[in-house]
């Protein structure tokens, strides 16, 4: 009778402990899979991969329904896959306040505005936006030549980008991009390339124009990272080759701290001029050590997880301030 209790006991012991590590196993797969999918949440995050990220993030929702970091990732995917209506709409639905969001919404309002007003052309890899009647012909011109440097850049960096480009061919201020700016300020690249259409009659001057900017675009693109401002410019003005030559402007160097931040904050034209001569020379010492623009493209890649300082050191040997000194 003895035997058989112990049994019986030993039968109950085996069947908790099966069920115990069924259950353990069962948790750690869940785990593994939460894991999994925050890793290619971020990954497609950092590429700009939108639908991936959007359909990780929803999944991600439904486990935790009211993380607010969650909810900002998806009004934010929304806004840059242009469904400005869904994201005012789901920024609206939120019960929490947060200047992300707010901010979100306020663009997505500017930008149903601004789509409302302005007319629009498309090719297969950039949208036009337009005001006023510019002459037909000047808008497939420039959808041209935004083809041809799209496949250039492309070509030079090895790099693709995920989302159609979006290009600003204005007449009023309103649609200029950025507040109050210098005169000398010609173009600008906020997430659209924006310039003025009266350019459209100097060939000798859109065509640098487009690829300059195109090539902030790609920039953007590639690293999704607040790149250093002499680093994104000096890129710039050696793809578009406008500046190229140039005698060296005279008076001191600039400071690196001049160098990294916003140009069009600054308004001394001649100031301006000596950002940007320093910033391509720096740049063009850095093809000098590599000339692989996809080296380049990987080293940009990098500053998000090492900064920009270790990013330059690994991928080049050089600091920023010895790059300065090389130039002076």
């Amino acid at each position: 009778m003895k035997n058989i209790v112990y049994i019986v006991l030993l039968i109950i012991v085996l069947l908790i402990g099966v069920r115990w590590y069924m259950q353990q196993s069962a948790a750690k797969e869940a785990f593994d899979r939460h894991e999994a999918l925050i890793k290619e949440t971020n990954e497609c995050l950092e590429m700009a991969e939108w639908n991936c990220a959007e359909k990780n993030v929803r999944a991600l929702l439904k486990e935790t329904p009211d993380d607010q970091n969650l909810q900002l990732h998806l009004a934010g995917i929304l806004y840059e896959q242009e469904r400005y209506e869904e994201c005012i709409a789901y920024v609206d639905s939120r019960n929490f306040k947060n200047a992300d969001l707010d901010y979100l919404k306020q663009k997505s309002e500017s930008l149903i505005r601004e789509i409302q007003d302005l007319q629009l052309e498309r090719s297969m890899h950039f949208r036009v936006e337009f005001e006023g009647r510019p002459a037909r012909k000047d808008i497939m011109e420039a959808l041209a030549v935004l083809e041809v440097a799209y496949d250039s850049l492309c070509h030079l960096f090895d790099f693709h980008p995920e989302n159609k480009m979006h290009l600003v061919l204005y007449e009023s201020s309103q649609y200029q991009g950025v507040g109050p700016r210098p005169e000398w300020v010609g173009a600008v690249f906020d997430g659209k390339l924006r310039i003025p259409v009266n350019v459209m009659q100097h060939r000798e001057i859109y065509r640098p124009m487009f690829f300059h900017e195109l090539t902030h675009a790609f920039v953007r693109a590639m690293t999704r990272y607040n790149v250093p401002l002499w680093v994104n410019e000096g890129i710039a003005q050696v793809i578009d080759g406008s500046r190229t030559g140039m005698a060296k402007p005279e008076g001191g160097a600039p400071s690196i701290e001049a160098l990294s931040t916003p140009f069009v904050n600054e308004n001394n034209t001649s100031t301006a001029v000596k950002l940007y001569w320093y910033s391509q020379a720096m740049v063009e010492r850095l093809l000098e050590r590599n000339a692989s623009l996809v080296h380049f493209r990987d080293y940009i890649q990098s500053m998000r997880t090492l900064g920009n300082e270790d990013a330059l050191q690994k991928f080049y040997g050089v600091s920023s301030r010895q790059l300065l000194d090389e130039v002076r």
